[in-house]
């Protein structure tokens, strides 16, 4: 049984288990739902378990895997080999598997290199910027400084010809510097850039949100900065995740990110023991919807209870969202940062709002341009393709049909016989 759409799981084969402590950090909490287990290594047959329900489900030709943490590489690359032989002894004949890990690159080495470029694995790796900046919360856990590890790194992914994104998180600091923050990711010559706001509720769970929190207008100036530089030096050279998001609703597409889908639900988590979780955001004892060794994965994405999970953000969008003249663009983000109340006293606003309405509204003229330059290209080629049938019509008549000389003879008993 296949699922009946797309999705994509982010599997957590090492759970919480990290080799930094970075501060911001919201999965490292995660041990809290573990606290007296044992090894959070994925064992060899839930591993395998996975993989095989994974690939069955699968509703596409190419079979997507996406291994998280935590840090998956604390697991080591013998891990992985085992991963991709399990994939190949159950891959389908005509289809095709792909994977992706998240990684702080502290870990890489050669060896690494080799198997995740022989593999053609897709790399997103984890850097806030220039030194200073990433330094800041990106630490070990005795609070020394990551950015030389994690650049190290990076040029070994680079060495090694593997695909690599850069995944940047943008904070109350960073958020200051979006020419800085950009300009590095270019000087490093980054092909591929997601840039990831960071939202955290106060410690004490009263006071609103945490001190690194980005504030939302600063994040709608910050993508504004960044969107108009690209416009004038980048486009075709560096690829911005949330520019592609916006740029898709120029040609009618669906949203590739579930942060901006009207419904989301299509991105759960699979913990190292099974555990199947509604989303990354939401790995909680009440969003644990059961375990693939008792239910399998297919099961679980159709469930009712993960439907109405990703349903809720539809339905739970407040009057003011609805209304809104980028919600194409938006659909209200993310759910877990829907903590305020619109103008009218709705609950259920973004942390986020006025800045991704700020940035929506300041790029919309962009995306109508490419808009009609899509229409208009897409006329044309309709228009060429008519004009060719027409020709082809009149140029070349059937066999039986009347001549085109007008002589009231079959075409094959006409100007065909005589080789016309």
């Amino acid at each position: 049984m296949k699922a009946s759409r797309e999705f994509q799981v982010f599997v957590k084969p090492a759970s919480f288990l990290c080799n930094l402590a970075c501060r911001y950090c919201y999965y490292l909490e995660k041990k809290n739902l573990y606290p007296e287990a044992g090894s959070l290594r994925m064992s060899e047959d839930v591993l395998e378990e996975y993989i095989i329900q994974h690939i069955a489900a699968s509703p596409d030709e190419v079979i997507r895997f996406s291994w998280h943490g935590g840090e998956p590489t604390v697991l080591g690359v013998d891990f992985f080999r085992k991963v991709v032989a399990f994939q190949r002894n159950h891959e389908p004949r005509g289809r095709l598997i792909v994977n992706g890990m998240q990684t702080n690159g502290a870990l890489l080495d050669d060896g690494w290199g080799r198997f995740l470029a022989g593999e053609n694995f897709a790399v997103g790796l984890s850097l806030d910027g220039p030194r200073e900046m990433h330094n800041r919360n990106r630490v070990t856990r005795t609070g020394k400084s990551t950015f030389e590890e994690t650049m190290r790194g990076y040029e070994l992914l680079r060495r090694h010809g593997v695909a690599t994104d850069i995944l940047c998180v943008v904070n109350a600091h960073n958020v200051r510097y979006p020419l800085e923050v950009y300009r590095f990711f270019k000087q490093i010559e980054a092909p591929y850039v997601t840039f990831l706001p960071l939202v955290k509720p106060h410690p004490d769970g009263l006071r609103g949100v945490s001190a690194d929190t980005v504030p939302a207008e600063a994040w709608g100036d910050f993508l504004c900065a960044v969107f108009d530089e690209w416009l004038n030096k980048d486009i075709g050279r560096v690829k911005v995740q949330v520019f592609e998001e916006a740029a898709r609703t120029a040609f009618g597409q669906e949203h590739s990110l579930c942060l901006f889908r009207p419904a989301c639900g299509d991105v759960p988590v699979i913990e190292h023991n099974g555990d199947f979780f509604s989303c990354d955001h939401f790995v909680d004892a009440d969003h644990r919807l059961g375990n693939i060794r008792e239910t399998s994965l297919v099961e679980l994405l159709e469930s009712p209870e993960q439907r109405a999970f990703g349903r809720a953000k539809l339905e739970a969008l407040p009057r003011f969202c609805r209304a809104c003249e980028v919600r194409e663009m938006c659909n209200g983000e993310c759910p877990k940062n829907r903590f305020l109340r619109t103008p009218d006293g709705e609950a259920g606003l973004n942390y986020l709002c006025s800045g991704y309405k700020r940035f929506f509204t300041h790029c919309q003229a962009f995306v109508s341009e490419v808009a009609s330059e899509w229409r208009r290209r897409t006329l044309e080629k309709q228009r060429a393709a008519e004009g060719a049938a027409a020709v082809r019509t009149v140029s070349q008549p059937g066999r039986n049909d009347p001549c085109p000389c007008g002589s009231g003879k079959k075409y094959k008993k006409c100007c065909l016989s005589l080789g016309h």
